[in-house]
């Protein structure tokens, strides 16, 4: 069961780097008309809480 739980925050976290990274790419673009759907920062923030206690209780356990 650890296993599972530090491979899905290792998951979690992998979803947090590309999240910045669309983030980055996002601030960074050239037609400021062109604007994106996805709210990057909420979903790098959800994925770094998730990767926290997916690993806070595959440490516990």
């Amino acid at each position: 069961m650890s296993v599972e739980l530090w491979s899905g925050a290792g998951l979690a976290l992998a979803l947090a780097v590309f999240a910045g990274l669309r983030d980055r790419q996002r601030k960074r673009r050239k037609n400021l008309d062109k604007v994106g759907i996805v709210d990057w920062p909420a979903v790098q923030v959800i994925a770094l809480i998730g990767t926290a206690i997916l690993a806070s209780i595959a440490y516990n356990s």
